[in-house]
C-alpha cells in the first residue's frame, strides 16, 4: 500500500512509499490528510501511517511539458476518431473497433510540411484517416470534434483500486 502526497494546497504531488511517509511523518515535513490509515510493524513499534499527507510547506512542481510520440496521440484522444467519433470498442461494419483500428492522422500533411507536434496531430479511424488522405479536413468536407492540444503533464498516473481516502483529492 502507497500514500498520496499533496501539497500545502492540497494538490496531489506523488505517491511515495510507507518507508518514505514513515520518514515525512517522523521529521515533521507533513500534516495528517486523512484518517484512513496503513499499519506498519517495525521490529519494536507499530506505527500507523495515513494514506493522504499534505506538506506543510508549498513546493514549486512547474508543468513539465509532454514529448510528442504517436502512443502519446492515441491515449491524449483515447483511442476516439477525431472525425467521426467513433472509439475502440463501437461496432462499425459489424465488427469490433480495436485500439489497432485507429492510427494517427496529420491535420496538416506531412506532405505539405505539417509537423508531428500536438496541435498537428490526432487519433483517427483509418476510414476518416483514408478519406482525408493528403489533404486538410477543411479541403475534405470532414469537421473536428475537438481541437488537438499539448497535454498537460502534472498528473498522477494510477492504476488498480484507488483508495477511498484518496478520491476527494483527485479528478476520478
Amino acid at each position: 500500500m502507497t500514500v498520496l502526497l499533496l501539497n500545502a494546497t492540497y494538490e496531489p504531488l506523488a505517491v511515495i512509499s510507507r518507508q518514505r511517509a514513515l520518514s515525512l511523518l517522523l521529521r515533521g515535513r507533513v500534516d495528517v490528510a486523512t484518517d484512513q490509515t496503513i499499519t506498519v510493524v517495525g521490529a519494536s513499534t507499530t506505527f500507523k501511517i495515513p494514506t493522504v499527507l499534505r506538506l506543510r510547506r508549498y513546493v514549486n512542481a512547474p508543468l513539465r511539458e509532454a514529448r510528442w510520440s504517436r502512443k502519446g496521440v492515441l491515449r491524449r484522444d483515447g483511442y476516439r476518431c477525431i472525425y467521426c467519433g467513433a472509439q475502440a470498442g463501437d461496432v462499425r461494419d459489424g465488427r469490433v473497433l480495436t485500439k489497432e483500428d485507429f492510427g494517427v492522422d496529420h491535420l496538416i500533411p506531412r506532405s505539405r510540411g505539417g509537423k508531428n507536434t500536438w496541435g498537428n496531430t490526432a487519433c483517427a479511424c483509418a476510414a476518416c484517416n483514408h478519406r482525408k488522405g493528403g489533404r486538410t479536413p477543411h479541403e475534405a468536407g470532414m469537421k473536428l470534434h475537438w481541437e488537438p492540444k499539448t497535454p498537460r503533464v502534472n498528473y498522477l498516473i494510477l492504476s488498480g483500486d484507488i483508495p477511498e481516502a484518496w478520491k476527494i483529492y483527485l479528478r476520478v
